[in-house]
């Protein structure tokens, strides 16, 4: 008992209590306290991002599409298009547009990073739509790329041809390229179907197999990949490979027989 009261005496013996006690205070406010306090500042940093995000609305964007994202006969409704519809459109330089025109051309972009998440925090407020995709649901790396190109030439090849670079449409639009397009806008754009293009919900396209078409597309297109048909031709399809094929396989062969025939008519002259 001397020896446990001298212990007690000892002048860091205060010191290592209060040490003690800080620690203690300190694992159980974390245990406890963080969740909320993450809540509430999330949501105040997404509260600041909306606020911004309504600043660059007003002025940039209001003109065409009013003032509450209501629409106008310049621009189309925002309400419900959700923030992946702003980040393809604002991060591709499709919006704002310079001039009005048959379809928005993919340009320099206006807006950064940041600027373009907050466009879109304050779009999707004004009603639910489709959120900004995550890495992982566009990420190529672990997709199915054969089911992919089969999904692609069902919903896409139709405008986009058979190799995603493009084609034209009717009255001045047009199937962009996709050759170079970020992977997270392809997933986009199919989440939200902007200009002439349908919109795949994860009802009708779930998000497995739109990551399985960002996939195909990022192969089909990649620098390093074989193509096992030869030059593709533009990716047109078998259409235009057979049309190739006729008029110069079955034209050269034509030429070779008319040739055949002439020398072996002029020997029988000879």
């Amino acid at each position: 008992m001397k020896k446990l009261s001298a212990r007690r005496r000892h002048p860091l013996a205060a010191l290592v209590v209060l040490i003690f006690a800080l620690a203690a205070t300190g694992g159980l406010y974390t245990a406890f306290a963080p969740a909320g306090e993450a809540k509430a500042d999330q949501e105040s940093s997404q509260s600041l991002a909306i606020e911004e995000g309504k600043k660059l609305y007003a002025t940039g964007c209001s003109s065409c599409h009013g003032t509450g994202g209501q629409g106008t006969s310049d621009g189309p409704s925002l309400v419900g298009v959700g923030a992946a519809a702003v980040d393809f459109q604002v991060g591709t330089g499709r919006m704002p547009m310079q001039q009005p025109g048959a379809q928005a051309p993919k340009k320099k972009k206006v807006y950064d990073e940041h600027e373009t998440k907050q466009l879109a925090a304050y779009v999707a407020s004004l009603g639910a739509g489709p959120e900004i995709p995550t890495k992982s649901q566009y990420d190529p790396s672990d997709a199915d790329v054969a089911k992919g190109g089969e999904l692609f030439r069902t919903n896409c090849a139709q405008c986009h041809n058979f190799t995603g670079e493009g084609g034209a449409l009717t009255k001045g639009k047009y199937a962009p390229d996709l050759t170079d397009v970020d992977p997270k806008h392809v997933y986009e754009a199919m989440q939200t179907g902007p200009q002439n293009m349908p919109s795949f919900s994860d009802g009708e396209m779930p998000e497995k197999d739109k990551g399985a078409i960002v996939a195909y597309l990022k192969t089909v297109n990649s620098d390093t990949s074989d193509n096992p048909g030869g030059f593709k031709l533009g990716g047109f399809g078998p259409v235009a490979e057979g049309m190739f094929a006729w008029v110069f396989g079955i034209g050269g062969m034509v030429a070779l027989a008319v040739w055949v025939a002439a020398r072996t008519a002029k020997a029988k002259k000879s």
